[in-house]
């Protein structure tokens, strides 16, 4: 059991004592499926990611190495690759998978290849994301499929205005409806759900458009597609409200992954040098206010939005837990599930799972040079986001002295 717990606050913790709500100071539970050697491996790699400056020389000679094509996977795959990757293609991710069921813990297959623009590239991204859709039917081991779209439309295609298309990017996005369909379609019938993953907010747009049009077409009976909303975007509870009230007059099934955002430096930074208003909320705090809001939005609409929470944060994941027990949702009510990355976060969903809720990880897998964009994005997001890396790093450290003790 974690006995610091500094950076957590009192009201945490207090709810953390009450015996019908995880605790995630609980090491013992979060780490039991993790050898000695894997914990020394993680204490390692999230030491090196509390240097900011080492991160940065990483990942630039990561991306010259690419450039140059280098062999660089004798230094990532033991590393950085096997710390939040599954392995190189659906069979290898097959020991990820069976070893998170043992706790409970479901998974997402995540194809990590992403910024492709050759039409053979994206065909071939659309075939991976349905040898996942077929490798989850009808077993319960995973939770859902996922795929971004910018895998499967360039990111050309994607920025304009759909005014604004020639009669060749309409032929393009006839090409990206049909991929989108096919997966959507796939998944449905498998009895399966698939999330699609939301992108910076200019391409953003056509991507919400596009998943309107799916969950209108098949989230009749169930909620099978799932869009996602960022919220540090400013604009994105009042997405969330506005998809409900579509969802309510159409007569489908929202379904909504909620998470905080992942490309926010990006957007601030061409924000900036392009002379718009940021998207971006003004400070943490209204972020967090925005995505507590979103959930118990989702929660008193459960008839009519089915609610992913993707979290990293103990408070918007203990809060979740606190406002399904007042309001009588079950622990393991399907409308709701709960997520996190593999690799991180294993204190709060191996405490969920181990309390009976819906938690899944997001388990992505493809070839290392592929997934190398994936995998800088992760390195930067551990030291930008505020105690990330700590919070990880002392509850490994915790547990390597528990187990010694």
């Amino acid at each position: 059991m974690y006995k610091g717990g500094a950076y957590l606050s009192l009201q945490l913790l207090k709810k953390m004592s009450n015996k019908n709500l995880p605790d995630f100071r609980d090491t013992e539970r979060a780490f039991r499926h993790l050898s000695d050697r894997d914990l020394s491996r993680g204490r390692l790699l999230f030491e090196l990611l509390s240097r900011p400056w080492l991160v940065a020389i990483g990942s630039f000679f990561a991306r010259v190495a690419l450039f140059i094509h280098l062999p660089i996977g004798w230094a990532i795959r033991p590393t950085v690759y096997a710390q939040f990757c599954g392995g190189e293609d659906v069979d290898e991710s097959e020991e990820t998978i069976a070893l998170l069921y043992t706790s409970k813990v479901m998974t997402i297959l995540d194809y990590s290849a992403e910024g492709v623009d050759a039409e053979n590239d994206l065909d071939f991204t659309c075939s991976e994301v349905l040898k996942t859709v077929e490798a989850a039917a009808h077993d319960p081991r995973h939770a859902f499929a996922v795929f971004k779209p910018s895998g499967l439309s360039s990111n050309a295609l994607l920025m304009k205005k759909k005014k604004d298309f020639s009669e060749n990017d309409l032929e393009a996005w006839e090409r990206v409806e049909r991929r989108v369909r096919s997966i959507c379609a796939a998944t449905a019938e498998a009895g399966g759900r698939v999330l699609i993953d939301a992108e910076e907010s200019w391409i953003q747009d056509n991507i919400d458009e596009l998943a309107e049009d799916m969950m209108s077409d098949f989230n009749r009976e169930r909620a099978v597609v799932f869009t996602t909303a960022q919220l540090y975007r400013h604009d994105r509870l009042a997405y969330v409200k506005e998809l409900t009230l579509k969802a309510n007059e159409a007569g489908f099934i929202a379904g909504v992954k909620l998470v905080r955002g992942a490309y926010m430096e990006k957007e601030r930074e061409r924000a900036e040098e392009r002379g718009y208003i940021s998207p971006i909320q003004t400070d943490k705090k209204s972020t967090d206010l925005d995505f507590d809001h979103a959930v118990k939005f989702c929660l008193e609409n459960l008839e009519r939005v089915h609610l992913f929470c993707g979290s990293h944060n103990e408070e918007s994941n203990m809060n979740l837990c606190e406002s399904m027990a007042e309001m009588g949702i079950a622990n393991n009510d399907p409308r709701i599930t709960f997520s996190q990355l593999l690799g991180m976060s294993d204190p709060i969903t191996f405490n969920l799972a181990d309390h009976g809720y819906n938690v899944a990880k997001y388990v992505p897998y493809g070839p290392i040079r592929e997934a190398m964009p994936y995998l800088i994005r992760r390195a930067k997001e551990n030291t930008s986001v505020a105690g990330q890396t700590s919070r990880e790093l002392t509850l490994i450290r915790e547990e390597i002295a528990r187990r010694k003790s």
